[in-house]
């Protein structure tokens, strides 16, 4: 099973810089989108006729042009859910869950802390919601989950960490613990798990021109339950991969 998250920053422009070709290569058996600030309607319009042998599963933020999260499978799935099954924190359209027989798969647009950390506050609680619901899930079945977390783990994953430490969103010690936690709670960070000391990011900031001197961040992740963590056969950041101010990530796993 070839899976593939990436944060599109916005589904309608990113299908005007060839998204279909590069969807083709990736010959992905699900495909998680996160940031398609579009609602659930304007998705499939921007998708439709593009995506033939696909089922696509969609979720938006009642603020229009805003987060957003969508699903591309070829695999029928048992069953599906948007959110987490709490108020304070479906308003945003950042998780979509597909119940597969032997896993589920979740694809999350995790907040982010925002500019001059206003958001911390929130994300420190949905942090601890969303590795609640989590660990729900794991009381059935393993979980993957991907999508952009908005943080990077360990100072290897981001260029800066001494000048951003507690000073911007995406690399305060808040979000590090959060982030953590899921590591204790025995989720694999499937990248780190095959190459525990490669530099690579997958954010590079669009104002700055960051891209292209390689000042970037590696806040896009694929974890998965422990048990799963044998099957892991390759897990890939594909940075040349253009469109958007993220790139790809992949997770293959054996069947």
């Amino acid at each position: 099973m070839n899976f593939i998250s990436w944060n599109v920053n916005g589904i309608r422009a990113v299908i005007k810089k060839d998204f279909f070709p590069v969807l083709e290569g990736f010959n992905a058996d699900v495909l998680m989108l996160q940031e398609t600030k579009a609602q659930d309607d304007q998705v499939r319009e921007a998708l439709f006729g593009m995506i033939d042998g696909y089922e696509l599963f969609v979720t938006s933020a009642e603020k229009k042009g805003y987060s957003g999260t969508a699903i591309l499978t070829r695999h029928q799935p048992l069953s599906v859910k948007y959110g987490i099954g709490d108020t304070e924190h479906d308003q945003e359209g950042r998780v979509i869950t597909l119940e597969f027989d032997s896993y589920f798969v979740v694809n999350v647009y995790v907040p982010n802390g925002s500019a001059e950390l206003k958001r911390i506050p929130y994300r420190q609680k949905w942090d601890v919601a969303f590795l609640a619901y989590l660990k729900n899930l794991e009381a059935s079945k393993p979980v993957i989950i991907g999508g952009d977390f908005n943080v990077a783990h360990q100072p290897i994953d981001l260029a800066r960490p001494k000048d951003n430490y507690n000073k911007t969103a995406g690399y305060t010690q808040v979000e590090i613990d959060g982030f953590e936690q899921f590591m204790q709670s025995g989720w694999v960070d499937s990248f780190r798990a095959l190459h525990p000391e490669e530099i690579k990011y997958s954010f590079w900031n669009i104002r700055f021109g960051a891209r292209a001197r390689n000042v970037g961040w590696r806040i896009d992740y694929f974890l998965v339950s422990s048990m799963l963590k044998s099957r892991i056969t390759e897990a890939e950041i594909l940075n040349d991969v253009h469109g958007s101010d993220h790139c790809p990530v992949s997770l293959t796993l054996e069947d």
